[in-house]
């Protein structure tokens, strides 16, 4: 796979329904993907910051479903890790497309089965991806790929293992930064499962431990390799917290116990990049609450409304250096732009754009 950060060019969709035009995104652009999720037909749209301005650049079919609708989850589109590819679920045919990311645009490279029920979330470290397969009515899994050197999603014979138990309501699934570990939050069973991953990239578990919380949701991994967890409460007024903690072997150690951010529904976490603050996204405050992470993996609230959303803020996602914090809000149908003030944390507002089709899904940027 080749490094291509080169002008990205693709029609402008007119989120309310058509195609209006051609933008051309230059090789400096920042960029931000999201889903539509659509049942009809679902796509990976995208869109280009310039300057204080955020614009449509494209729409691009996975040849897949969508559900319509919320998933509950976190991590629905991703990046490999060198930028180089893009994948999303299509949680309503059970299927996960993989795009090159290239000059004119995204090119679909591949679309295999997602290994099992309702793809919610995938994981990717170097060439392996596992994804998480929410289950429907039954039980949940995780299934793992190999990314190959022809762009496409080959299944890892064996690699396919049980969430802790029939509705679970998963959200998550994320590799540490080693990759020997993946993490999976379920929502409706207060759990964490740990799986440990062999040189082959076969998983064994899951090891379920308690959540600190209830209702873990969103979560990621700061540079440390500290885990830190949004907890929803269930979605009760001013009760959300924030839990982290180490993860060692596949065991996971507390170290700072649901600190509360007195919003409702924090469900969505991220971490910068030199792993100094937290967001969390609280879909039932319209609002995103700070944190600052300590050496050791401690969290300090830092604001409990660092900025204010449009209605039910739900995915979100920094560019890779964090200077800027983009949130996709499922109500307002919005993403917004927020500046990363490094020295602080501080969130100042830049930017959004509007129209995005209800049940949108998912967010990465570059």
């Amino acid at each position: 796979m080749r490094k291509n950060w080169v002008r990205v060019m693709a029609l402008v969709l007119a989120l309310s329904g058509g195609l209006i035009g051609t933008v051309f995104a230059d090789q400096n652009g920042r960029v931000v993907y999201t889903l539509s999720n659509a049942t009809s037909g679902n796509a990976v749209l995208a869109f280009e910051q310039r300057g204080d301005t955020l614009v449509p650049a494209g729409s691009f079919p996975t040849q897949g479903t969508g559900s319509g609708g919320g998933l509950g989850n976190q991590g629905a589109i991703v990046l490999s890790d060198d930028g180089e590819m893009l994948l999303a679920v299509n949680a309503g045919s059970n299927e996960v497309s993989v795009f090159r990311v290239q000059a004119d645009g995204l090119t679909l490279a591949d679309k295999v089965s997602s290994g099992g029920v309702r793809p919610i979330s995938i994981a990717v470290h170097e060439d392996w991806v596992y994804v998480l397969n929410a289950g429907g009515s039954g039980t949940g899994n995780i299934t793992g790929f190999v990314l190959t050197s022809r762009e496409t999603l080959k299944p890892i014979p064996g690699s396919t293992r049980p969430l802790s138990g029939p509705a679970t309501a998963p959200a998550q699934i994320e590799f540490n930064p080693e990759g020997d570990t993946l993490v999976v939050t379920e929502k409706a069973t207060k759990i964490i499962d740990t799986y440990t991953v062999d040189d082959d990239g076969i998983a064994t578990g899951p090891v379920s431990q308690p959540s600190n919380g209830v209702t873990p949701f969103g979560f990621s991994f700061n540079k440390r390799g500290v885990l830190i967890v949004s907890e929803a409460f269930g979605g009760a007024p001013n009760a959300s917290a924030v839990s982290s903690y180490a993860l060692r072997k596949g065991v996971l150690t507390l170290l700072s116990g649901s600190i509360p951010d007195f919003q409702s529904a924090a469900c969505w976490i991220v971490i910068t990049k030199n792993g100094k603050f937290a967001y969390t996204s609280n879909t039932g405050s319209n609002n995103i609450s700070s944190y600052r992470v300590g050496r050791d993996g401690t969290l300090t609230l830092l604001a409990t409304v660092a900025a204010s959303t449009g209605a039910a803020p739900i995915d979100m996602a920094l560019r890779g250096n964090s200077k800027f914090l983009y949130v996709l809000n499922a109500t307002a149908g919005s993403i917004e732009v927020f500046r990363v003030e490094r020295g602080n944390g501080q969130l100042t507002p830049v930017t959004s754009v509007s129209g995005l089709p209800a049940g949108a899904n998912g967010l990465v940027a570059r």
